[in-house]
């Protein structure tokens, strides 16, 4: 197993997060050793959902999306579900912390409906990516190559389509932070 002790990861969400994309990946990266800190509008608890329908389990984030320094983190991690990206993308501090992390260059990941962060960030332009099919058109008319795979690494950028996915999604974020890791061990 890797051994992400020096990884930084944040996570962030809202009501109407696909619980699996939220917990699986945070658990993973939780297992291999890294930070990982969740942060949505509020600090209140927050509700997932099972399949879009079925009320989740809630999760209270640890900071607001104002008190989040991008500086303080090596990867970005975005959870699906219909609510919860709809909500965030409305949220002029969660596009600020995409655009940051990709005009940075840091490791982002967007599963599922996720990508609309992507899309409302303007980030995707010329980017081979992927996600749920009802999002993919608008991928497409930002400019993106949209493909319908498990799993699309463009350079920092990590994107998956659902969470059937969520198996290669992980190992695809533990995979390039270890790389990242690495390369800072390099330049050190």
């Amino acid at each position: 197993m890797a051994d992400l002790a020096q990884a930084r990861v944040l996570m962030i969400a809202t009501d109407g997060f696909e619980q699996d994309e939220l917990f699986k990946p945070r658990q993973a990266l939780i297992d291999a050793g890294a930070t990982v800190t969740l942060a949505s509008i509020a600090t209140d608890p927050i509700q997932g959902v099972v399949n879009d329908s079925e009320k989740g389990e809630s999760i209270t984030p640890e900071l607001t999306l104002e008190d989040v320094d991008t500086d303080d983190y090596d990867a970005l991690v975005l959870p699906g579900g219909v609510g919860n990206p709809d909500k965030m993308r409305l949220e002029e501090r969660a596009i600020e912390i995409v655009t940051e992390f990709m005009e940075d260059d840091k490791i982002v990941a967007a599963i599922c409906h996720a990508p609309w962060l992507l899309v409302e960030a303007d980030v995707v332009d010329g980017r081979r990516v992927t996600s749920w099919p009802s999002v993919r058109t608008d991928l497409e008319n930002a400019g993106a190559d949209v493909v319908d795979e498990a799993v699309v690494v463009d350079g920092n950028l990590i994107t998956s389509r659902k969470p059937d996915d969520i198996p290669a999604f992980n190992a695809a974020i533990i995979a390039a932070l270890e790389e990242e890791l690495a390369e800072e061990t390099e330049d050190a």
